[in-house]
């Protein structure tokens, strides 16, 4: 009989990191870096003066006034989030998150021994739980006697790479602060919209502030995945206050600080200076092209997904090609994250990773596996005006298209004649 328990088939309880960007770092973040890496010392927990100022200063130029004092720093998203559902939730409460969500997010929960209830999103986009839904669900869970208190939800989603419409978002924030629940918005991918003149992207705290904590984690647009650093913006109420201090607290009993050299480094970042800026925009116009050329791919063999919107990844969904996939020994996530990750020679973790059934063909690709070569045809990449075109990244997107074509031709043979 074919295994069918998540936890039995593959190590769901951990999730895969946030996808990398593929590129050499910054030369000028190497240099803040290496300037304070003689700096022993550790930062203050929740993060030095000069880093809450610059966290203020990247939110207030998107339109999120906030002072020092609503602000914290930790060593990742993953940190700050723990220390937030224990804060709001680990006397008794529950957490609700979007289905598909990003891997990382329910774990915390769980290892607070707080249920974790997953919550449908629409059709057009991930990342945000569709009204209706969240509405039964909060009744659901009251009725058999839970005490739904927070909410996760990321406007620019990982896994779906989808940008939630502002009419969806607002309904949702709707339905959620009128059940009383406290939302966290992941807001790690924002500064990585692919057409961010043609796409409005909307914080929950510009509709909602004082309900709405905002997490960002830097390895989204700034900084490098090995370069831990997040800051979170807490509301500037009573309330607010108190769940700050409260996730301090936490973080103090955790040891969860910045190092300093990161620190150093993740402020010089969130200052946006013209480099850190430059860069990021080639990057995000970079992976736009390789995503929308893997997106084809991926619908030309006969697979389904959206159009990804922002971010390093899309989110696959293998269900048509069952039958060849079948053929090949693939009846599950499990079994579609192994045989693509070795067929396409990079991690392509299952849906189930992200809260998907295990049943469900679904996996999320990224992009930056794709950048291959040497540090200098890399960043080659960043500058080139059509960089598919590029020997070695042509090189790379011929594979991936390779195996997908593979499994369409197989399913053409399956097709009644």
């Amino acid at each position: 009989m074919r295994r069918t328990d998540p936890e039995g088939h593959g190590p769901v309880r951990y999730g895969p990191p946030l996808p990398g960007d593929g590129l050499p770092v910054l030369p000028g973040l190497s240099a803040v870096l290496a300037a304070a890496a003689h700096r022993a010392g550790a930062q203050p927990v929740g993060g030095a003066p000069a880093l809450l100022e610059a966290a203020c200063g990247y939110w207030t130029r998107r339109g999120l006034l906030c002072a020092p004092d609503q602000v914290a720093a930790g060593p990742g998203a993953p940190a700050l989030l723990l220390a937030l559902t224990a804060a709001l939730s680990g006397d008794g409460g529950d957490v609700l998150v979007p289905r598909p969500c990003a891997a990382w997010w329910a774990p915390y929960a769980r290892v607070l021994g707080r249920p974790v209830f997953h919550v449908p999103t629409p059709a057009e986009s991930g990342g945000v739980p569709d009204p209706y839904a969240l509405l039964e669900t909060v009744r659901r869970v009251r009725a058999e006697g839970g005490d739904p208190r927070l909410l996760v939800l990321s406007v620019a989603d990982d896994p779906t790479a989808t940008v939630a419409p502002p009419e969806l978002l607002h309904e949702t924030v709707e339905a959620a602060t009128a059940e009383g629940l406290h939302l966290v918005s992941d807001e790690t991918w924002r500064d990585t919209l692919h057409d961010p003149h043609g796409t409005v992207l909307l914080s929950p705290a510009e509709m909602w502030p004082d309900r709405v904590t905002v997490v960002t984690d830097l390895a989204g647009a700034l900084l490098p995945p090995g370069w831990p650093a997040a800051v979170a913006r807490f509301p500037a109420t009573g309330d607010g206050r108190r769940l700050h201090a409260r996730v301090l607290d936490i973080l103090t009993a955790l040891g969860a600080r910045v190092a300093a050299p990161v620190a150093a480094a993740a402020g010089h970042a969130l200052d946006e200076p013209p480099p850190v800026a430059e860069r990021r925009e080639a990057t995000v116009r970079l992976h736009a092209r390789v995503a929308a050329a893997a997106h084809t791919a991926a619908v030309t063999a006969g697979a389904l997904a959206r159009p990804p919107q922002a971010g390093r990844h899309l989110y696959v969904d293998l269900g048509p090609l069952r039958e060849p996939l079948a053929a090949r020994g693939v009846g599950d996530a499990q079994e579609l994250e192994d045989f693509l990750t070795a067929r396409l020679g990079m991690p392509a973790p299952g849906g189930h990773r992200f809260g998907d059934d295990l049943e469900a063909l679904r996996v999320r690709l990224s992009t930056g596996p794709l950048l291959t070569g040497t540090d200098e045809e890399r960043t080659e990449c960043l500058a080139s005006p059509d960089p598919l075109e590029l020997p070695q990244l042509r090189g790379a997107l011929n594979s991936f298209r390779s195996v997908f074509d593979e499994l369409r031709d197989d399913a053409q043979r399956w097709e009644p004649r």
